[in-house]
């Protein structure tokens, strides 16, 4: 496994970095966008001006002394609480925030406000796009073509789909870094057209260790680590049908957040909104949602909501129980950025840093399925990163780490 001290840990401050524009910019454009959505009350209106001027001017401070986690956060910023934002780790920041945000506008504290989703306005509004209409269409298409052409198929949606997440596009800065087929990454890949292109594939090695039909023996569990909800959770829906269709897999557990965490990634209620959007769709779509909300009922796939994907940490550190849950699985497959920076580690690893390395300290074989959008990775090789650094056109040769125009599909078994 690589050392610790093999790379500089990501902190927010470095000046033209991404990890500082999400702080600088993000950030603050989101808090406007969540002030902006629901009516909230005069009290909540002065909590979000203060983490705003918290946020961009002020230093971290810890929650209020009512916080029902205040202990455990005291515990996980002792060292940063009375320091700028900006130098910390961006890991920390980010989760911090998030973590801010939620008690800025009363979702744990009692009152009118409590378990209300701030950025449920966002998930809802894109579930009911018409973009999500084609792509679930899409699946009628997708129907007539051999099956190892749909299960690469699924696999591409899944990986693509991180590309609507939406706190990319709530004050990102416009990416200079464009695709090797033209494109300029402001839309999504659609049906017939050829997908961004991917720095690292490795879905041979991944369907290896799901092949059809299964095995005699103990039942095949996969388990799927979930990022954003909406048009990125469909198509992870979709490939979950698929493994337990195909006889990929026997059963299937699905981790989402215990609640809301970054702007969409996704919980429990929105696993349920993007069933039920399959299920009520006509064709192929409605028959893959209509399993899928069967499976869930009889067991075969199962939602799980543990509180470490709430935490500032990688997965190095996760607790005992969960890393219980994920040894003997034939395979996890761990969706989006935010998950691969915490899977690797949030550290300017070289690039070429080997990718089995890196997750070693994973419980059995692991597969991160993720479009690039921070600057975290590894596992390339040499000459895909000088054709990558020479392509980018922006000075530094890393616009293409962040612009959210390449992917990868990469596997430890």
């Amino acid at each position: 496994m690589a050392e610790v001290d093999d790379a500089p840990v990501i902190v927010c401050g470095a000046p033209g970095s991404f990890a500082r524009s999400v702080l600088a910019e993000r950030h603050p454009a989101l808090i406007e966008q969540v002030r902006d959505a629901f009516p909230w009350s005069p009290e909540r209106h002065r909590a979000l001006d203060a983490l705003l001027r918290s946020s961009t001017e002020g230093v971290i401070e810890p929650l209020g002394p009512h916080a029902h986690d205040r202990g455990r956060w005291d515990a996980w910023g002792a060292e940063y609480f009375g320091r700028s934002w900006f130098d910390v780790p961006f890991l920390w920041a980010e989760s911090y925030f998030y973590r801010l945000l939620l008690e800025a506008v009363g979702y744990f504290g009692p009152g009118p406000w409590q378990g209300i989703d701030p950025f449920a306005p966002f998930k809802r509004a894109e579930l009911r796009g018409s973009l999500v209409d084609d792509e679930l269409a899409a699946l009628d298409v997708l129907a007539r073509r051999p099956v190892a052409e749909r299960a690469a198929a699924y696999l591409q949606g899944s990986l693509w789909g991180n590309r609507a997440d939406l706190s990319f596009t709530v004050g990102s800065r416009t990416a200079d870094g464009g695709t090797d087929d033209g494109s300029d990454g402001s839309t999504e890949a659609r049906s017939g057209e050829d997908p961004p292109p991917l720095v690292a594939d490795d879905s041979e090695a991944l369907w290896s260790l799901l092949p059809t039909g299964g095995s005699p023996g103990a039942a095949r569990t996969v388990h799927v680590i979930a990022d954003n909800s909406g048009r990125e959770l469909i198509p992870d829906l979709v490939l979950i049908d698929h493994l337990l269709e195909s006889g990929r897999a026997d059963d299937v557990v699905l981790h989402v957040k215990p609640y809301p965490y970054y702007v969409s990634d996704a919980t429990m209620a929105d696993v349920v909104d993007c069933a039920r959007r399959l299920a009520q769709a006509s064709g192929e779509a409605g028959e893959a949602g209509r399993r899928l909300w069967a499976a869930m009922g009889d067991g075969r796939l199962a939602v799980r909501a543990h509180g470490f994907f709430c935490a500032p940490f990688p997965y190095a550190e996760m607790p005992d129980e969960l890393r219980r849950q994920f040894d003997g699985a034939a395979l996890t497959i761990v969706k989006g950025d935010l998950n691969y920076r915490r899977l690797v580690g949030d550290r300017l690893w070289s690039p070429t840093t080997p990718f089995a390395g890196l997750t070693a300290h994973f419980p059995g074989p692991v597969a991160a399925l993720r479009t690039l959008k921070s600057d975290v990775i590894g596992g390339l090789e040499p000459r895909t990163v000088a054709r990558l650094e020479d392509a980018a056109g922006d000075g530094t040769g890393r616009a293409w780490r962040t612009s959210g125009t390449h992917g990868l599909v990469q596997v430890r078994t």
